[in-house]
């Protein structure tokens, strides 16, 4: 997976949106496919337009709290380059860290947010809530 500070840096370099939409596309050609036993209504991801699934896989980190993994898909390309941004931004990260990073502001900074859909932005903002929640649970468990 791609690293944020190295995707960060390579959409500074992208004056044009259809080479930033291009590159969000070769991102979402690097997420690992999520095992068709994943593809179920429990992981899907409501109010986004395409079809999104997230799987978040918690791990106990013991004082400094869990630490989430997360496997996606989506049905849609652009969709696909949007979830590998949030993994790099938030996989194996501790639940904390993820609530005090906001990823909308990011995406803001890179530029996508005014060259997104009304759908594909309500679709990112559905993606971001799942994954604050998942990490909240994960604090909740360990309290």
């Amino acid at each position: 997976m791609t690293a944020i500070d190295d995707i960060v840096e390579n959409f500074t370099l992208l004056d044009e949106w259809d080479d930033r939409y291009r590159y969000l596309i070769e991102l979402g050609r690097t997420l690992p496919p999520l095992a068709d036993s994943d593809h179920t209504e429990a992981n899907k991801v409501r109010g986004c337009a395409s079809q999104v699934w997230l799987v978040t896989h918690v791990k106990p980190d013991g004082a400094a709290g869990p630490v989430l993994q997360f496997e996606g898909d989506s049905d849609a390309h652009i969709v696909r380059g949007l979830i590998a941004i949030l993994f790099a931004l938030y996989s194996g990260k501790g639940a904390r860290d993820i609530l005090a990073t906001d990823a909308l502001a990011l995406f803001e900074k890179l530029g996508l947010r005014e060259n997104l859909t009304p759908q594909r932005s309500n679709g990112l903002r559905s993606m971001v809530e799942r994954i604050r929640a998942d990490a909240e649970t994960a604090l909740s468990a360990v309290a």
